[in-house]
C-alpha cells in the first residue's frame, strides 16, 4: 500500500456529517464490490476526535493503480457536491500502521433463542431462562449506518481500528475495505 487518497466531506446545512458518511460510505462499498478487488482499505483519520464519530475523511489506500481503476468508475454520483476528493499520493515515509477492521456484536438474544428452539426442541420458556434481555452485547464503538441491498433493512457497520504498530501486515480486505488481518498506512 504505497499510496492513498482522501475524501473530505463538505459541511452541508441539511445534512449532519454522520448522514453524509453513511452514503458515501454505502458508494464506496457498491463501489468496490464492482471493482472486485481485495487490496483497497479505508481508514477514518479523525476517528474518536468527536466522541464515537468516525469523523469527516475518509482514506482509501492501495497500489495508484488499483486506486486510479477504482477512481475512474462512476461510484462517486451524488456526493461529488458533499466532499472534495484529493489526489493520489504517496504514503509519508513516516507512516505507521494499523488494522482497521468490522466488528460483530454477537446475535439479538431473541434470535439466539430461536436458534437455541431449533436446536435442542425446548420450550420458548425454557429459552427465555438460558438466554435473557440482557444478553444483548453492546458495542461501544463508532458505526455506520448502511441499508442493505438483499434485505432493504438498516443495519449498524461497527468500525474498530486497532493499536498502532510498526510492520504492516499484507493481506485481504472485504468489500467494505475493512480487514482482520491486513493493516493501512496511519499518519
Amino acid at each position: 500500500m504505497d499510496a492513498y487518497l482522501e475524501i473530505r466531506l463538505l459541511p452541508d446545512p441539511e445534512f449532519p456529517p454522520t448522514t453524509l458518511m453513511n452514503a458515501l460510505f454505502s458508494k464506496l462499498h457498491r463501489g468496490l464490490v464492482a471493482h472486485g478487488g481485495r487490496n483497497i482499505g479505508v481508514s477514518f483519520p479523525d476517528v474518536g476526535k468527536n466522541g464515537r464519530s468516525l469523523g469527516e475523511r475518509l482514506r482509501l489506500h492501495g497500489s495508484r493503480a488499483e486506486l486510479e481503476k477504482l477512481m475512474t468508475s462512476n461510484w462517486l454520483v451524488g456526493m461529488r457536491d458533499h466532499a472534495t476528493v484529493s489526489e493520489i499520493t504517496e504514503v509519508p515515509a513516516c507512516a505507521k500502521q494499523r488494522m482497521v477492521r468490522r466488528v460483530q456484536a454477537k446475535s439479538s438474544p431473541e434470535r439466539q433463542r430461536r436458534r437455541l428452539i431449533a436446536r435442542k426442541g425446548i420450550t420458548t420458556e425454557q429459552a427465555m431462562q438460558s438466554i435473557p434481555d440482557g444478553a444483548a452485547e453492546k458495542l461501544n464503538l463508532p458505526y455506520l449506518i448502511l441499508t442493505s441491498q438483499s434485505t432493504g433493512q438498516q443495519f449498524r457497520l461497527f468500525v474498530e481500528h486497532l493499536a498502532i504498530q510498526e510492520q504492516a501486515v499484507k493481506g485481504e480486505f472485504g468489500a467494505y475495505g475493512l480487514s482482520s488481518i491486513a493493516t493501512i498506512p496511519w499518519f
